[in-house]
C-alpha cells in the first residue's frame, strides 16, 4: 500500500491517479484516519512520559506523597489501556482506507482501461500460414489424445481436465526448459507451497475476504489458508517481515507452483478447452531489490520472458498494460500475448505471460524492509518487489499445438522441447 505521509503529501495526485484507473476510493479518509492516529500517539506518548515522571520521583516523595503518586499512576495506567485501544483500532481503520488505494502509475504508462488503451512496444515471430483450416487446441487435444476434458468435468467440475500423452511431456518439457534457462541466469530455483495465509495473499494484494462472486481465489474451511493463485504469492510472503542488508540486493527467485483460480465473474469469456482454467501449472519469477534498480529489472525480466517465447518458436507481441488494467499492485506491466490461430474466428492473440514493477507496494504491506551501507536517518526503507510469469503451461502449449499443426493433424515439437519430449512431432494413435 502507499504510505499515509504520501497520500497527505500528493492528494491531488493520488485522486488523479485513482481516476486513470478508474477505482473509487476516499482518498480523504487517509488524511482524516491519520490526523486521529496521530493525535493518539500523541496522546500515549504524553501519558507514559507523566508515568515516568512519576517513577522517577517516587523514590523521594513522602509517605503522603506516594498515596497520592500511586493513585495517579493507577489511573494513568487505565487511560493508557484505553488509548492503547483506540490508538490500535485507528490503526486498523486506516490501514483499511489504505489497503483499497492503488498503487501510483508510471509516467509512461498509457491512460486508460480495456484493451484499447493497451499499446504495442514490440512484435516478435511472424504468424503462421496454413494451407488447410487450422484447428483449435481443442480439436487438436481430441484428435491427438492430450487431454480429456468431460473425465476433468466428472471428477472436479467445470473448467478442471485432465492432460494426457505427449501434453504432460510438453507441461514437463516447459518446466525443465525455463527453469534451467534462469537457473543459468542467476535465479534461485523454488518449489513454494500451495497454500498460503490470508495475510500474506492480502500483503501481495489480492482480497480473499472478498465475496464469492468477485474473490478470484479458493479459501480453506475453518482455517486462514488460501489456494495460491500465483507463486508470486508465496514467493513474496517468503520474506515478509524480514530485513535484507543491501549488498544481498537484488534477490531472485525462479518458482514453481501449482494455480488455483476461480475465475470468479469470468463466465462465456475464453471458456473452452484450457485457456481459462481453475489449476494449472505455472513458473514464476520473482525479485526483490533497492529502488533505484527496479526499473532495469523490470525490463529484464520482460527480456527474459521474451527469450523464452522466441526460444518456443512462438509469435508474440510485448504490451505496455494501460492503467485501467494494471491491477492495484501494479506501477507499471508489460503483457506477452501469443499469437493463437484457432481462438476467434481467424486467430486472435491471447495472454501467456505478464510482468509487474510493484515498487514498495507489496514491501510495505509485508513488512519487507533493507540496511542501507550508509545510513541517511529516519527509518529502513521498505524493499521494491516485481513479478514476471516465465510461462504458464497451459496457455504456452494452446499456443505450441496451434501454431506448430501441420496438414496431416500432426504437431511439431519446438526445437527447444524435444530433449525432454522425446520426439519431434506427435501425431495420431494407432
Amino acid at each position: 500500500m502507499l504510505d499515509a505521509a504520501f497520500v497527505r503529501d500528493n492528494l491531488d495526485a493520488v485522486k488523479a491517479n485513482l481516476a486513470n484507473r478508474n477505482v473509487t476510493a476516499d482518498v480523504d479518509a487517509v488524511v482524516r484516519l491519520d490526523d486521529e492516529r496521530k493525535k493518539l500517539q500523541r496522546q500515549v506518548d504524553e501519558t507514559k512520559a507523566r508515568q515516568n515522571q512519576i517513577s522517577a520521583g517516587f523514590k523521594t516523595a513522602s509517605a503522603e506523597e506516594k498515596v497520592k503518586l500511586k493513585e495517579e499512576t493507577g489511573k494513568l495506567k487505565e487511560q493508557v489501556g484505553g488509548l492503547e485501544a483506540l490508538l490500535k483500532e485507528a490503526e486498523v481503520e486506516l490501514r483499511k482506507a489504505l489497503s483499497v488505494i492503488p498503487n501510483m502509475s508510471h509516467p509512461k504508462a498509457p491512460v486508460g482501461g480495456g484493451d484499447t488503451a493497451n499499446v504495442t512496444v514490440a512484435e516478435f515471430g511472424t504468424k503462421p500460414t496454413f494451407d488447410f483450416k487450422p484447428k483449435d487446441h481443442v480439436d487438436l487435444c481430441q484428435s491427438l489424445d492430450l487431454a480429456d476434458f468431460e473425465a476433468g468435468t466428472k471428477v472436479a467440475g467445470q473448467k478442471f481436465y485432465f492432460l494426457k500423452n505427449e501434453a504432460v511431456l510438453l507441461e514437463l518439457a516447459l518446466v525443465q526448459y525455463t527453469i534451467s534457462k534462469l537457473v543459468a541466469k542467476g535465479f534461485t530455483p523454488v518449489i513454494t507451497p500451495d497454500l498460503a495465509k490470508v495475510e500474506i495473499l492480502e500483503g501481495i494484494g489480492f482480497q480473499p475476504r472478498d465475496n464469492a462472486e468477485t474473490r478470484q481465489v479458493y479459501t480453506v474451511a475453518d482455517s486462514d489458508l488460501c489456494l495460491i493463485a500465483t507463486a508470486e504469492i508465496t514467493l513474496g510472503g517468503m520474506h515478509a517481515d524480514q530485513i535484507f542488508p543491501e549488498d544481498e540486493l537484488p534477490k531472485r527467485y525462479v518458482g514453481l507452483s501449482h494455480c488455483f483460480r476461480t475465475e470468479a465473474g469470468a463466465a462465456g469469456r475464453d471458456t473452452r478447452g484450457i485457456y481459462r482454467v481453475h489449476q494449472f501449472t505455472k513458473v514464476e519469477m520473482f525479485a526483490f531489490c533497492t529502488p533505484e534498480h527496479s526499473d532495469a529489472i523490470h525490463e529484464e525480466i520482460r527480456e527474459i520472458e521474451q527469450d523464452i517465447f522466441i526460444g518456443l518458436g512462438i509469435p508474440f507481441r510485448v504490451i505496455d498494460t494501460c492503467t485501467g488494467d494494471l491491477g492495484g499492485p501494479a506501477y507499471r506491466k508489460y503483457d506477452l500475448e501469443a499469437w493463437m490461430p484457432g481462438r476467434g474466428n481467424g486467430g486472435d492473440w491471447g495472454e501467456i505471460t505478464s510482468t509487474s514493477n510493484c515498487t514498495d507496494y507489496q514491501a510495505r504491506r509485508l513488512g519487507i524492509r533493507y540496511r542501507p551501507k550508509e545510513k541517511k536517518g529516519g527509518g529502513l526503507p521498505f524493499a521494491h518487489t516485481l513479478n514476471g510469469t516465465a510461462v504458464a503451461c497451459t496457455r504456452a502449449i494452446i499456443a505450441i499445438l496451434e501454431n506448430n499443426q501441420q496438414a496431416d493433424g500432426s504437431v511439431v515439437v519446438p526445437e527447444v522441447l524435444r530433449p525432454w519430449v522425446g520426439k519431434e512431432k506427435i501425431e495420431k494413435r494407432k
